[in-house]
């Protein structure tokens, strides 16, 4: 008893005549995850068709076991007398190890029908924390003052984004979670998988603040991809895995602080300006007392060293009000070597003695 793939183009021949029944199923969009389908009387008569949708599995169900499923597109004959062609396509062997025999709880003993599951990539899931995120940020490090090591600063973050997710065991998620209803929608897992997602984000978020990634905390959104590596390498989303779910992708659209992380980061950008401005004047400060002193030893070039000295007062005049002043800047006039009287600054003769200068 099973399904027998029939010849391609069989649909639309004479053979259709022969069928009891034509099970199928319509595409399930983006919201049905598993649909029963099954004749008016729960009874599936032999010779009858049943035709797979590409990005469908079908599962027959006979009287509390599964009998037969595949996962290639196809038309297919139901045979009751005839060998099935036991667990076609990608799920094979899936089929063949979890569902031969298998009882499902709660199942009706006498019925028969087909269960039908969606493949394709479920999209527009939206996820978001619903409360801060401890998260910690290299990009602003503090200094440990007992140990001098430097550690991130703890903030708390909001994200934002969407996900989306695909079925990539229907052995497990008819066993965990939908059984034989007759349908089975996302809706009816949304919320739960919304919470298993947040868990799996915070793990991430741990990994990505560690010593090894150090990712500053506003640039969580550009590491997407990152994110999907660090899942399926640590298995972080093992809970939505055993249900027979899959994330393809996890995309961070929107990072955001608490108001309090917020406030910490302006004080410590106001400090970092604050302090780096104080290094800034210490290194001026020893640059002029090493070039005064460069000046003063500099037996060929005594003005030269006076005139580097001058050029850089008026380049630090605004930072530092004006270290200091050249020689020549002080307002000391010449003097006559012979009387001391005080000369105008271009006189070539003193005019008390009368001596050329």
């Amino acid at each position: 008893m099973g399904l027998i793939k029939a010849a391609v183009g069989a649909a639309g021949s004479t053979l259709s005549d022969q069928w009891k029944e034509v099970i199928r199923c319509e595409d399930m969009g983006n919201d049905i995850l598993m649909m029963k389908k099954t004749t008016p009387n729960g009874v599936i008569s032999n010779g009858s068709t049943i035709i797979v949708a590409p990005d469908q599995c079908a599962v027959v169900y006979d009287n509390g076991k599964i009998i037969d499923a595949t996962a290639e597109e196809g038309t297919y004959t139901f045979n009751t007398s005839g060998t099935p062609s036991f667990f076609a396509g990608q799920f094979g062997a899936v089929f063949k190890e979890m569902w031969q025999r298998f009882t499902y709880n709660g199942g009706t003993a006498k019925q028969q029908a087909v269960f039908f599951f969606n493949l394709k990539e479920i999209i527009k899931n939206p996820f978001g924390t619903p409360k801060p995120v401890s998260y910690q940020d290299w990009s602003h490090p503090i200094q440990n003052p007992r140990t001098n090591d430097y550690l991130p600063l703890s903030v708390n973050v909001k994200c934002f984004g969407t996900y989306t997710f695909k079925m990539t065991n229907p052995a497990i998620f008819m066993q965990e979670i939908a059984g034989t209803a007759d349908v089975y929608r996302k809706a009816d897992l949304i919320e739960q998988m919304r919470s298993e997602v947040i868990a799996t984000f915070s793990n991430v978020l741990n990994e990505l603040g560690d010593t090894k990634h150090k990712v500053p905390a506003l640039e969580l959104q550009s590491q997407t991809d990152e994110i999907k590596v660090m899942m399926d390498e640590k298995v972080f989303d093992e809970p939505v895995r055993r249900r027979g779910l899959s994330i393809v992708v996890f995309a961070v659209e929107s990072v955001s602080l608490d108001e309090e992380s917020q406030e910490k980061i302006d004080k410590y950008e106001e400090t970092a300006d604050l302090s780096n401005a104080s290094i800034q004047q210490a290194k001026l400060v020893d640059a002029y007392a090493n070039a005064v002193q460069n000046a003063a030893s500099n037996e060929s070039g005594t003005m030269n060293g006076f005139l580097g000295i001058g050029m850089m007062n008026a380049a630090t005049n605004g930072m530092m009000g004006g270290i200091a002043q050249a020689p020549w800047q002080n307002n000391q006039k010449k003097k006559c070597s012979n009387c001391g009287k005080e000369l105008e600054e271009n006189a070539k003769f003193c005019p008390e003695c009368g001596k050329q200068l």
